[in-house]
């Protein structure tokens, strides 16, 4: 079976993606590489971050990778905390403070829309390939639910009446945009890889 390096430590994410790959790769993460140092994330875009954390990988240790980057991108915050939802509070990266600091910069707001975005950028064999997921949905006013990380307790998804945080991890990655970017790298993977 090939490796893959997932190009995180989160391992919340790596599961996830670990059960999408449907056993067609065996999924590696920075720590199975020998990485253990703090990947950097200061561009200015979700793209950029990724094909920054995947670059640097397959420039350094020589293994196809992945990497990506999600935002959480709130109409009525002008599509912030977007690139920087994950230090929104701070750099403590903490969800809780995001989260709180998110409902308390939307508590007169009565436009709720948002939409989470995922970017992907593989490196295999040398070649670069990008790959996005969007969902859309709304921010709720409470959180709701104790599954899932991140934003996913004030998260509803269009079309939907319970938040990503009240969802089975199933539920979640079929409709997901961490979901669908995955899904279109594993497509091009069977077909490429």
């Amino acid at each position: 079976m090939k490796e893959l390096c997932f190009a995180t430590n989160n391992k919340h994410k790596a599961a996830e993606v670990g059960r999408m790959l449907e056993g067609r790769y065996k999924l590696l993460t920075l720590e199975d590489i020998g990485c253990h140092e703090e990947l950097r994330e200061d561009q200015y875009t979700l793209e950029g971050n990724s094909r920054q954390k995947a670059a640097y990988v397959w420039e350094k240790y020589h293994v196809n990778c992945f990497a990506d980057d999600t935002g959480l991108e709130v109409e009525a915050l002008g599509g912030a905390p977007g690139v920087y939802s994950a230090r929104y509070a701070g750099p403590q990266r903490s969800d809780t403070d995001n989260i709180q600091l998110l409902l308390n910069n939307l508590k007169k707001a009565e436009n709720r829309k948002a939409r989470f975005r995922t970017s992907i950028t593989l490196f295999l064999d040398g070649q670069e390939h990008h790959f996005e997921g969007i969902v859309n949905g709304h921010i709720t006013t409470r959180w709701e639910g104790d599954k899932g990380f991140g934003y996913d307790p004030i998260f509803i998804p269009d079309n939907h009446t319970r938040t990503f945080a009240q969802m089975s991890t199933e539920e979640k990655n079929a409709i997901s945009h961490r979901g669908a970017a995955i899904r279109k790298l594993v497509e091009f993977l069977k077909n490429h890889g």
